[in-house]
């Protein structure tokens, strides 16, 4: 100031010289006086520093907040990276963790074979672990709490030898944690889960020949007391038929109630058209075409077979008709010579379901009964083994008891299988998926195909990438609505290829990776904010759904590590030292 209480420096000469700074620096001069302090709160300067620093498209709006700085503020300071404790309870590798909807308990499964039950205090303590070995389980895989968060449903695998794919389900009371209920799984990896308070949903597999199987899905009450003969406690949701050694895996629940009024609305032009990607999707339940015009949305079986020196199936002929054709040619020797006996197995079966699938019942995106509508959600594949497609089903509100007859409700001849209602086809090994809160998004964790490849033996997929691609779907318009992240990787091949959790908050999704880190994004911006690190595979993350600023991750180096945000650090943790230079770790390494 002069003499007169005047600045000597004009507020415009001072922004000059403040676009020049970056975020620290504009905070320190802040705190030199009055005017310099209004001229650093500026939002142009903050916006400037927004898009510079955390490198966003400059295309992209602000996320709903008060301002620049408020925005910047809330990206540097709440992401939940610095590490607050870590537990080696677990002997073996840690492989899921979930949260209690309240936030209070968490769980964690490990080839230890123990499910334990964790305090979620300031400081985390355990409060129960069950060994399941006694129930000839070789490891616990995943867990889940119900509603209400009275029961937890535990999924492992069976003692058996090396190919062996036979698992269980286990619901254990979270009141005084004895057994409840044990449930045969097959695959193992159907992993399970919750359809409502009392009831989850299980799966089988039967063969009909060397590559071709058919899955069916059942409803199991929590509780296999019976008492009355009268009472079901399993009943048929749905019988899927697989081709190509495909099967159905990672099942999972998706309530559509809040679906018109999502947490963050991830397409911030309301309604763009979903982005180019390899990912398609396909509304079996319709007998339109696609915004293109290029694939009918209804589901050729003559996709499903190898169509070299064929005549593809017309869609208006009968498939008996084609089956009977088929099955004369074979008897005649009519059939080419280079149809390999796998080619002619999935030719026949994929025949056989044309005429015999029951078809979608109603339209998937009908606007009915929104508080009620459910979508059950899988992977599942029809080139090859391994996981590469996204199979969705309605369940239908009589569906959701066990009430009625075990077998579901009586069909007729022609309908053996039931039909998918919606297919996304990810062009990729499908590592992992999970639902946003309010269940709008589906996030889909996958290491793609080589472009333009061609699968000629089911049983040998396509090689994979390194480099693992988060893929995100609108399932209330059924389309990718955001470019895929990409920062975490993953190493092994296809035939070793396992699981990798990944969990979304409001705000943040993150993800495990083979690359001994588990990484943090904005979901609303698309960027990598952070990455956490282990001495081994991260094999699961997750947010705590009442704070989103803690985050747990589990490794293969037998620990669980808890990570909190820089924020709450300082709250509740005053005298914890919180070195700076942690937050910004992620962004060296971008740049090396």
């Amino acid at each position: 100031m002069d003499a007169g209480g005047y600045p000597l420096l004009p507020d415009s000469i001072l922004y000059q010289i403040f676009l020049s700074l970056d975020h620290e620096d504009l905070l320190s001069v802040g705190l030199v006086c009055r005017q310099w302090h209004a001229v650093a709160q500026d939002e142009f300067l903050w916006k400037k520093l927004f898009y510079q620093y955390y490198r966003v498209d400059q295309d992209v709006p602000r996320h709903p907040a008060v301002s620049w700085y408020e925005e910047f503020k809330r990206l540097y300071d709440t992401i939940p990276c610095i590490k607050v404790q870590t537990l080696t309870e677990h002997t073996d590798q840690v492989l899921h963790l979930s949260f209690s909807h309240n936030g209070y308990l968490f769980a964690s499964c490990s080839k230890d074979c123990t499910v334990k039950i964790w305090n979620n205090d300031l400081v985390i303590s355990l409060l129960h672990s069950s060994n399941m070995r006694p129930y000839n389980w070789s490891y616990t895989q995943f867990s889940q709490f119900n509603a209400d968060d009275s029961l937890l449903l535990v999924s492992g695998v069976f003692v058996g030898p090396h190919n062996s794919s036979s698992g269980e389900i286990a619901v254990i009371s979270l009141e005084n944690f004895t057994l409840l209920s044990r449930v045969r799984n097959k695959p193992y990896d159907v992993f399970g889960c919750w359809l409502n308070e009392t009831n989850l949903i299980s799966g089988n597999l039967h063969r009909i020949g060397r590559i071709t199987s058919c899955s069916v899905l059942w409803l199991n009450n929590a509780f296999q007391g019976v008492e009355s003969e009268n009472v079901n406690v399993v009943k048929r949701l749905f019988k899927i038929q697989n081709l190509n050694a495909s099967t159905i895996r990672t099942v999972m629940v998706a309530d559509c109630s809040r679906h018109d009024s999502p947490d963050l609305l991830l397409d911030y032009k309301e309604q763009v058209p979903a982005v180019t990607s390899t990912c398609q999707t396909c509304d079996v339940g319709s007998d339109g075409e696609d915004e293109e015009g290029k694939a009918p949305r209804r589901l050729k079986f003559e996709r499903l077979m190898q169509e070299e020196g064929e005549q593809q199936v017309d869609e208006d002929s009968s498939p008996s008709s084609g089956l009977k054709q088929l099955l004369d040619d074979i008897m005649g020797g009519r059939v080419g010579p280079n149809l390999t006996e796998s080619e002619l197995e999935t030719k026949v079966a994929a025949l056989f379901a044309a005429y015999r699938t029951k078809p979608p019942e109603g339209n998937l995106k009908s606007t009915e009964d929104d508080n009620k509508k459910k979508y059950l959600i899988f992977t599942t594949g029809c080139l090859t083994y391994s996981p590469h497609q996204i199979g969705i089903k309605r369940i239908l509100s009589h569906q959701m008891t066990t009430a009625g007859p075990v077998l579901g409700e009586e069909r007729r001849s022609d309908e053996f299988f039931d039909s998918l209602d919606h297919v996304i086809d990810v062009h990729g090994h499908i590592i992992g998926m999970a639902l946003s809160p309010d269940h709008r998004y589906l996030y889909v964790n996958s290491r793609a195909w080589p472009s333009n490849c061609v699968i000629s033996n089911p049983m040998q997929p396509p090689p994979i990438a390194e480099e693992i691609d988060l893929h995100v779907f609108d399932l209330k318009t059924m389309t990718e609505v955001k470019h895929a992240l990409r920062a975490h990787r993953a190493y092994t091949p296809n035939d070793e290829c396992f699981f990798i959790f990944l969990d979304v908050s409001k705000d943040f999704v993150a993800s495990g990776a083979e690359d001994r880190h588990g990484y943090i994004w904005d979901r609303y911006y698309n960027i990598c904010l952070a990455k956490v690190q282990h001495e081994d595979v991260v094999n699961s993350v997750v947010f705590s759904p009442m704070e989103q600023e803690l985050l747990l991750t589990a490794s293969d180096d037998c620990t669980i590590k808890a990570w909190r945000s820089l924020r709450t650090v300082r709250i509740l943790y005053p005298k914890r030292p919180t070195p700076r230079k942690l937050m910004f770790s992620w962004l060296v390494n971008r740049k090396s």
